[in-house]
């Protein structure tokens, strides 16, 4: 099966990309850390509001959506849009906001609606129980489960309680809120897993922007670096370093458009297909991150060098939304392969 991008989708990624290439750059993600200025972060957000990502999955005639900023579009308009954002490393909740937590404020007409369409709110999304939530720190909107489905609530209706992470910028924290309060958006196990399957989808897309943003610096970098008098990306172990990380950025890519395509199409397989793109994307995004690390040489290891930015935002992703081992064990169980758990086991070791 061959799987493209249409117009309409392509388009809408190119305009994000055009905000990004003019407004984002180290100087905004480095602002989304703690003690950075996140204004400047939050400025590009609301350009990117204005042209249409945050309400890329609402509906144009959506309750509450008054501002005309939906675009009616389906599972198929992430994968592209979200590479673009992830090639980015911009500080926002990407994936939290325009896959997950837009759409469900649209079906619950929300009033909070217009404001995180426009950007003006910043609205972040958990489906993992007692988890650290991203963004939770400085978020304004927090969607958390608790009791009986996933509850919206304001910055001042909980607890946050900030939790280290290897990327600052992600400002994760515990939140603790009290039970029966809250809006809530989505319930029962049907509804919550086609939330989930939407956020894993736009991580794992997310995930192959930051891959191939990895491999693009250190290509630069291995063409202009010497030693012994040729470039550095003349010697046989760095191409074939880089060449592998090229494919499994290759190999990825497809199996996130599929994933889009098995979502929006209802296929049966859309457990299997959304978890398949997870693993190879984390995967990717993983060794694009080693790699590129060993290629700069000594001053890759410097964390204070912009690389380790897009290393980290991987590190943490590869995590976020189920871990390459968690969507193995699951496609393994959907698949009916006898010790599920050790065929995960043993993935994750290579």
């Amino acid at each position: 099966m061959r799987f493209a991008v249409t117009e309409r989708d392509a388009a809408l990624a190119e305009a994000a990309g055009e905000v990004l290439a003019k407004q984002a750059g180290a100087e905004q993600i480095r602002a989304g850390w703690p003690g950075g200025r996140t204004e400047s972060v939050d400025a590009v957000w609301r350009t990117l509001a204005g042209v249409g990502v945050t309400g890329a999955l609402v509906a144009e005639n959506a309750e509450g959506n008054s501002l005309g900023l939906g675009l009616g579009l389906d599972e198929n308009a992430l994968p592209a849009l979200m590479e673009t954002l992830g090639r980015s490393g911009l500080p926002v909740p990407a994936a939290e906001v325009v896959a997950v937590g837009a759409p469900l404020l649209a079906a619950a007409g929300a009033p909070q609606l217009p404001a995180v369409l426009r950007g003006s709110a910043l609205l972040t999304v958990s489906l993992t129980p007692d988890a650290p939530v991203p963004f939770a720190a400085r978020a304004d909107l927090i969607a958390v489960l608790q009791g009986d489905g996933l509850r919206l609530y304001t910055s001042d209706e909980v607890e946050t309680e900030p939790v280290e992470s290897v990327d600052g910028s992600r400002r994760l924290a515990r939140v603790h809120a009290r039970a029966g309060g809250g809006l809530l958006l989505a319930e029962g196990p049907a509804e919550l897993a086609v939330a989930y399957r939407r956020g894993v989808l736009a991580t794992s897309a997310l995930l192959v922007g930051l891959a191939g943003r990895m491999l693009e610096l250190t290509v630069a970098h291995v063409r202009e670096r010497h030693q012994f008098g040729v470039p550095v990306g003349s010697f046989q172990a760095v191409k074939h370093a880089l060449a592998d990380v090229e494919l499994a950025v290759r190999f990825a890519r497809p199996a996130v458009l599929a994933a889009g395509w098995a979502q929006s199409a209802g296929d049966p397989e859309t457990a299997v297909r959304t978890s398949m793109a997870k693993v190879l994307a984390s995967e990717a995004a993983r060794k694009a991150a080693r790699t590129a690390i060993q290629c700069h040489g000594a001053m890759g290891y410097t964390t204070e060098y912009d690389l380790h930015l897009y290393a980290k935002r991987a590190w943490a992703l590869g995590a976020d939304w189920g871990g390459p081992t968690e969507h193995r064990e699951s496609i393994a169980r959907r698949l009916g392969l006898a010790g599920a758990a050790d065929i995960a086991g043993e993935g994750a070791a290579t």
